[in-house]
């Protein structure tokens, strides 16, 4: 799901790197010194599962846990993806510097929707709504993830159509993978600390 370095217009890029100076701050605006450590906790998952991945074109299949960010941190998923994916670029490169931005909305986004949807289902709802909240928000993250490469690229040229319909192709199965594990993730959660569900707010 990183869009490498050179690939999208300048026009996209000035809008990414926009929105996710927005995202960003709201997200740090959100942010207290007890909310860090579950912060850079999660930025880590997120930076070792979306190590392993297929390239497909200037994009990648992946695991990603936006979802799982997203129900857990909120508005907190932009700095935490954010810094994973600037290691991510500059260690081993990942994405790319330029479109940093981007691939900071692409990934956050979905995640903040999925807060606003699934978490309060999650955290109130009995042990099968918030089961099926779970995989949700991790099959949501993705297949909102999937959709904003395919714009993006889109966006730069019809040249990249062809690309762009791959691209949401191979993340089908991502989303069922992505949609147990996150289901799995805040059930044991929800059981063993609770309150780690209501970071977010």
């Amino acid at each position: 799901m990183h869009i490498s370095e050179g690939v999208l217009s300048a026009p996209v890029l000035v809008t990414g790197a926009l929105l996710a100076a927005g995202g960003i701050a709201v997200g740090l605006k959100k942010m207290d010194y007890e909310k860090i450590p579950e912060v850079a906790v999660l930025s880590s998952a997120f930076f070792v599962a979306s190590l392993i991945h297929v390239p497909i074109g200037p994009s990648s299949v992946h695991l990603v846990l936006n979802g799982l960010l997203g129900v857990l941190l909120g508005w907190m998923a932009f700095p935490a993806i954010l810094v994973a994916l600037t290691l991510h670029a500059v260690l081993f490169q990942f994405g790319g510097l330029s479109s940093l931005g981007v691939n900071t909305v692409i990934m956050a986004t979905p995640g903040v929707i999925a807060y606003y949807l699934f978490n309060l289902p999650i955290r109130r709802g009995n042990h099968l709504v918030s089961t099926l909240a779970g995989f949700g928000a991790g099959a949501t993250g993705i297949a909102l993830g999937a959709i904003l490469v395919a714009l993006s690229l889109i966006s730069t040229g019809e040249s990249f159509l062809g690309v762009a319909k791959l691209v949401l192709a191979a993340h089908l199965p991502v989303m069922v993978i992505e949609g147990i594990i996150t289901s799995f993730c805040v059930i044991f959660l929800k059981k063993v600390k609770p309150e780690i569900l209501e970071a977010g707010k």
